[in-house]
């Protein structure tokens, strides 16, 4: 039973067209995937069936959702099918989470409006009962990802749209997710899933619609894009950022520990590489050493000066060391176009005049495949991979010796993901040092010189990416490999594309 029918779909901002012409059907039972490339249209015609658009976007076309159209001849028809019918899982779910009300009582709300089992939902999205306890910003990004889904579940949807649901999970959690959306599927649940990860994709989705600009190329999965850019040699000498016995936690006075005296070096023109499941201390340890989060104790330390938490450093400090994080979203003014914003990077912290800098943002967003009538927009009418290169590309400006990339590539495709590792591979060349913060071993492995793996805060294992993945000691790293099918990974001495496995 067809319970969505979208026909001839079109978008359009002013003179911009943002879809043209989509056709496509979600089946009750069976998984609908649209994929393509990072701004090719598949939140905008996904957010169609809830009947919502972007600021001066009109919608045309025919979308029906279980017998009742959405959209018709003349637009918007004011129905309104989310929650009861219909529900969203918005790619970077941190926006969508209330950050002064506990997990709990949110679920526990929806569950009393849609007869939902709030126990169940936490079961589905692999979350323990404790999570009800916390707010969202005692989470991680995988984490806070899952329990947009628990909420998702809790409103007990006919249809279930899920755009990029693998962003930030790690290989584990990203295997168990395949297992329990087939479950809900097989329910007889319809699912429209988002995703430029084909492996998940080929998992899941019984009907497959490629989008490119705005328009449907094909109806059948594409091959896997070409593999993206090792980003080369070690470097040798001193350490250029080193943490020595850096615990960390969520509470005041030491409480609830998420780091246990964990200790790293990285040198100039090195990448070290920290891998672990979702919640295991990854995005902490990052916070902290771009002194965001202030209650962990040890040292740090840049060359020969102790570094201090953000507030207290200098601007020289501030951009010696860059932080790109996971949720991009928040960190833009909505008010201001994007490139602007890149751009003020370099009039701050270096010290660049605005015509020099803005021409910098340009040239670097472009680089990174972001075209400048795309970086000219507000945030909102971007996409997510596009945002999430607009923040490197802010970052990069500042011309900074360490820079900390926090799962920056969750929500790119392949050739994203090869545009961000050639433009790494060549500040890495030029001595700068990088901390690659991902879920996705095979990855990881294919770009650091040394990898660090934390369990529950704790450093397990440790060593050269081909020990790691070949000869893995711990328990957790060797579920990480078997998740991934890893083999072993070629190491490039240069920044020239080769085959990453």
């Amino acid at each position: 039973m067809s319970l969505v029918q979208v026909d001839k779909l079109s978008a359009t901002a002013g003179d911009a067209v943002l879809v043209d012409g989509v056709s496509f059907e979600v089946v009750a039972g069976e998984v609908t995937a649209l994929v393509g490339a990072s701004g090719a249209g598949k939140t905008t015609a996904a957010l169609a069936l809830l009947g919502e658009c972007g600021d001066g976007v009109r919608l045309e076309g025919n979308v029906e959702v279980a017998g009742e159209k959405v959209v018709g001849a003349n637009g918007v028809t004011g129905v309104d099918v989310r929650g009861r019918v219909v529900a969203y899982m918005p790619q970077h779910p941190g926006s969508a989470l209330n950050p002064a009300r506990r997990i709990g009582t949110t679920l526990r709300e929806l569950a009393k409006l849609h007869d939902g089992d709030p126990a169940a939902a936490l079961r589905t999205a692999q979350l323990p009962t404790e999570t009800l306890k916390r707010f969202p910003h005692q989470f991680s990004g995988g984490q806070r990802q899952r329990i947009a889904l628990a909420q998702t579940l809790t409103c007990r949807p006919r249809v279930l749209v899920l755009d990029e649901p693998s962003t930030g999970l790690d290989s584990i959690t990203r295997l168990r997710l395949v297992h329990e959306l087939r479950e809900l599927a097989a329910s007889g649940l319809g699912i429209l899933l988002l995703s430029h990860d084909l492996d998940l994709v080929r998992a899941l989705a019984t009907r497959v619609v490629v989008l490119d600009a705005g328009r449907v190329i094909s109806d059948v999965l594409p091959p896997t894009a070409e593999p993206a850019t090792s980003l080369g040699t070690s470097a040798t000498g001193q350490p250029l950022l080193k943490a020595m016995n850096l615990s960390a936690s969520l509470r005041p006075r030491g409480r609830d520990l998420v780091l246990h005296e964990v200790g790293l070096a990285v040198r100039a023109g090195s990448c070290l590489g920290v891998v672990g499941r979702s919640g295991s201390g990854k995005t902490t340890l990052a916070r902290c050493l771009a002194g965001l989060h202030e209650r962990h104790t040890g040292t740090i330390h840049l060359g020969d000066h102790l570094l201090p938490v953000l507030r207290k450093r200098t601007r020289e400090q501030h951009r010696r060391v860059q932080y790109v994080w996971q949720e991009v979203r928040g960190s833009f003014d909505e008010r201001r176009p994007v490139d602007q914003q890149v751009a003020r990077t370099a009039e701050r912290l270096r010290g660049l005049t605005p015509e020099q800098a803005y021409a910098e943002a340009v040239a670097t967003l472009a680089r990174l495949g972001v075209a400048g009538i795309t970086a000219a927009r507000p945030p909102s009418r971007m996409s997510g991979g596009e945002l999430q290169r607009a923040a490197l590309a802010r970052a990069v400006l500042a011309h900074p010796d360490v820079l900390i990339c926090d799962e920056i590539t969750t929500a790119l495709d392949d050739r994203g993901t090869a545009l961000v590792l050639d433009l790494l591979g060549e500040l890495k060349a030029r001595g700068t040092a990088l901390i690659w913060i991902g879920h996705d071993l095979g990855l990881v492995a294919a770009v650091a010189d040394e990898v660090l793996v934390l369990d529950a805060g704790h450093v397990v294992e440790q060593g050269p990416p081909a020990t790691v993945t070949t000869a893995p000691q711990h328990d957790l790293t060797r579920q990480l490999v078997a998740a991934a099918h890893l083999t072993p990974p070629v190491l490039s001495l240069d920044t020239r594309s080769e085959p990453r496995r």
